[in-house]
């Protein structure tokens, strides 16, 4: 919603997230944002007790690229769960819907796939503006949203998987 300030959490109902690993893939396309995105993130994983040494970066060139890029994350690396971090700004063609459906769609896939959650961090915006507001702006940080999230499936998975 437009007024929801995205990098709110209850900290007391997160999980310890000390020795959880976790990827995040960020797209350079319209860096000014998603590298926002990413100090979001990063500073949710880290105030809730992921070790900086657990967390991997990777770019992509823009946001199409993100679900090939946490699939390579998935199948390079030991990681509890990923990030993906990427913002589409409307314009004036359809190249908007098609690759905010592609992404959406490949991202959903990887969640069917993969045996760790991959988080949709992708701002997909009529403006710039409304981008800004959600990337440090006035609305908070969809990135902590995102990083929040990804503990919790992360943690929801492990005792999950402990039980079987």
């Amino acid at each position: 919603m437009a007024t929801t300030n995205l990098s709110y959490y209850d900290k007391e109902t997160i999980p310890n997230a000390a020795g959880l690993r976790f990827g995040i893939v960020v797209s350079e396309w319209n860096k000014e944002i998603t590298e926002g995105l990413y100090k979001g993130a990063h500073e949710a994983l880290i105030e809730n007790g992921v070790a900086q040494e657990d967390i991997i970066r990777i770019n992509v060139p823009g946001s199409f690229e993100l679900t090939y890029g946490a699939n390579l994350l998935a199948e390079t690396t030991d990681v509890d769960g990923i990030i993906t971090l990427g913002s589409v700004i409307q314009g004036e063609t359809k190249h908007f819907d098609f690759v905010c459906q592609g992404i959406s769609n490949g991202i959903t896939q990887l969640n069917i796939t993969l045996d760790i959650p991959v988080i949709f961090g992708v701002l997909t915006d009529n403006t710039m503006q409304q981008a800004i507001d959600r990337s440090g702006g006035k609305l908070g940080n969809k990135g902590v949203e995102c990083a929040i999230a990804a503990i919790k499936m992360a943690s929801i998975n492990q005792i999950l998987r402990a039980e079987d």
